[in-house]
């Protein structure tokens, strides 16, 4: 029997560090918008913003992993119970068999 997995069981770390890169980036992205962030006359609010964007944009990667790493195993049509055999799976063998097999063109003469 398969091992039973509840929740947030697998890739924690990954889990972590994407909520963490969300919150700093968000913090940050918000502060150098709303607040006023100017040190002896230099404005640091657009280096808040762009620096709040890329811990978003890193956070993306966080979640990916974190995401990619829950992905269970795809069942067998065994534990499907034959219903893998539907429309669908029929329309996908009958396009990736003809994307497969090779065209022949005539030539015009």
């Amino acid at each position: 029997m398969a091992p039973k997995y509840d929740g947030l069981s697998h890739c924690k770390l990954a889990l972590v560090f994407a909520v963490l890169m969300d919150l700093l980036g968000a913090v940050s992205l918000l502060l150098g918008v709303f607040a006023p962030m100017e040190i002896q006359g230099r404005d640091f609010g657009d280096l808040l913003v762009y620096t709040g964007a890329l811990l978003v944009l890193m956070s993306l990667a966080g979640w990916v992993m974190w995401y990619s790493g829950n992905i269970e195993g795809l069942t067998s049509k065994k534990d499907l119970g034959g219903i893998v055999d539907g429309a669908m799976d029929r329309l996908a063998r009958s396009l990736s068999r003809k994307i497969r097999l090779p065209r022949t063109h005539s030539s015009p003469t």
